[in-house]
Parts: C-alpha cells; structure tokens; sequence
C-alpha cells in the first residue's frame, strides 16, 4: 500500500490534506484563544470611592467604567418618594429592600438637581421592611447628606404585578413614574446601594464584582470540532490511498 502513497498523485494529495489539516487546527487554536478572551476580567479598580458624577452623566446608561463603582453623591432624600422592592436576595436570602429617590445636587450652572434610586437596606420581613420605610419617611427633612454606595446598572422593567403594587425590579425609568418629587435635570440611568443602612435595615451584601477568568465552553467545542475535521482530512486521505492499492490488488488477482 506504500508504494501507492509514495506516487507523485498520492503525494500531492498528502499534501494538500496537511494543508487543509494546518488550517483547521489554525482555527482550533483560535477557537481556544476566544475561549478565553471572552471570558477575560478586565480589571477596574471598583474599591476606591469616587463621586458619582465623574462616572455617570443623567439621561445616559451605565457605562463599564461605572458599573459596581463606590460612588459617593451629595443631595437629599425626598420624603413620600420611597418603595418597597420584592424577591431580593441577601447573601441567598429572599427579602424585600427598601428604596428612595435621592435628590443629587449637580455642579454649579447646570440644570438642577438629579433623580437617583437608592435602596437604603434589605428586610426579610415585609412588616419590618413597611416599618422601616414609614420611619424613614417621617424622619426626612430634605437636609443635604452624602450616601455612599455601589453604582450598578439598571434592571429591566417587570411585566407582571406592577398593577398590582407589587415592584420585584429597579428601574429608574419606571421608578420615576412611582415618585411625587421631579429633578429637573432628569435621572441617573443606574441606581445604588447604600453601603450604611437605614434604620431598622439590614445592609445590602453588594460585594466587589468577580475577577476570575470563565473558559467559553462553546468556544472550546468549537476548537474540538476543529481537530476532529483535521484529523479527518489525514483519515480521509489514508482511506483513498487504501482504496486505490485494493482495487489495484483485486485487479491483478483477476488477471492471475
């Protein structure tokens, strides 16, 4: 049979199939490097405390450079303006946080002040959570504080129960609908959690976003497919070489 491979047709077509071999591994190898480039952290240091308006603009999404930032905003809470906000875990735990509208004061000569939404702690009771919120409200008196807390992007609006009075996301587009309070210069398109919670709260666990590294595994499938071509191209040019030799063989035992 090697003496049938070794004919310049034979050769040639070797040839080609490492070739078409080369470059399915080539994209193997690519696929693998993907694996892992999708799934690269970028590191961001999210620990250090800035002001909330040098990450985030109104009317504008959250940005990644502003995504799980400690931010700080200087403003006052707005009284009437709080909700309770279902189905949210603490550290595994469903409860219930409580959520206001934070009045930020923006920087002189611009247009007012900025509706931010800020949930000031986590129940696991809703008696307790309507607690808290009826003392906090009462205790307002639109004096001008500073809250610190992470930064993190808006949810998407619920569909079900809102009717109903039943609010299981944060988002500020709905949220403002729900406030008796306007801030001329509109609304920040995330929303915070308070690092120190209110009264008769527990604090929200908002810990420091994850660094480790996730492998695609459709990309790494992908890369196997690959191989598995390669070699099938070597396979296939092995078979057609084996065929020729036992026709050949078949031919001369004919003859014979």
């Amino acid at each position: 049979m090697w003496s049938v491979a070794r004919r310049p047709r034979w050769i040639a077509a070797l040839v080609f199939a490492l070739a078409l071999a080369a470059g399915f591994a080539a994209l193997g190898q690519w696929q693998l490097a993907r694996s892992v480039a999708t799934g690269t952290v970028i590191q961001r240091d999210t620990e250090t405390i800035v002001p909330l308006t040098s990450v985030a603009k109104p009317q504008s999404p959250v940005t990644d450079r502003a995504t799980a930032q400690l931010v700080t905003a200087t403003g006052a809470w707005m009284p009437g303006d709080y909700v309770i906000v279902s189905d949210r875990l603490n550290k595994g735990v469903a409860g219930y946080w409580v959520v206001g509208h934070f009045s930020v004061n923006q920087a002189p000569g611009t247009n007012g002040t900025v509706g931010l939404v800020a949930a000031v702690g986590w129940s696991a009771s809703l008696k307790a959570a309507q607690a808290a919120l009826s003392a906090i409200d009462a205790s307002q008196t639109l004096a001008t504080v500073t809250v610190t807390g992470r930064y993190i992007p808006s949810e998407s609006p619920q569909d079900s129960d809102f009717e109903r009075g039943k609010l299981t996301t944060i988002s500020p587009g709905a949220m403002i609908n729900l406030w008796k309070h306007a801030d001329p210069a509109g609304v920040y398109g995330g929303y915070l959690t308070s690092a120190a919670p209110a009264d008769g709260l527990t604090a929200i666990d908002s810990p420091e976003p994850s660094s480790e590294v996730e492998v695609n595994l459709l990309n790494v499938f992908y890369a196997v497919e690959w191989v598995v071509f390669a070699g099938f191209a070597l396979f296939l040019w092995y078979r057609l070489v084996k065929d020729a030799w036992e026709r050949e063989q078949e031919e001369a035992s004919e003859v014979n």
